[in-house]
């Protein structure tokens, strides 16, 4: 391995291994992530093209999710979900904290969510009586 090679697994721009670690779909959704500070490396916000290394503390927020992570490998290419997981650890605590949100989301819900498709034509004049009445 030449020490290019070698150098560029010590470190990596983190929207790239964002994306490796299979947490975005895409390296430009991972970008915006981090530029819109919905990914926190010890705390601190962060600019896409900053450099990430092995052991680094990383608080990514997803929707309504927050992952608390350590950061255990590097991976320049996306790989399949069973290897990209190996790339980091997730924190006990942020584990518990996403299984109560799972849990709660069984549990309850949101209202509406079993709605498919559009309205009924009984629905729509249901709707539009509704509407009408204010």
């Amino acid at each position: 391995m030449s020490s290019t090679a070698q150098a560029a697994l010590e470190r990596m721009r983190i929207d790239k291994w964002l994306w490796a670690a299979r947490f975005y779909k895409t390296r430009s959704l991972a970008a915006q992530a981090v530029a819109a500070g919905h990914v926190r490396l010890d705390g601190h916000a962060l600019k896409p093209a900053r450099e990430l290394r092995c052991g680094d503390q990383l608080a990514i927020t997803i929707g309504d999710q927050t992952w608390t992570i350590a950061v255990r490998g590097l991976s320049d290419q996306r790989r399949p979900a069973a290897e990209a997981q190996q790339l980091y650890e997730e924190n006990c605590e942020s584990q518990a904290r996403r299984a109560a949100q799972r849990e709660a989301r069984q549990l309850a819900p949101v209202p509406g969510s079993d709605l498919r498709g559009r309205p009924t034509k009984k629905a729509r004049r249901q709707i539009k009586g509704f509407n009408d009445s204010f």
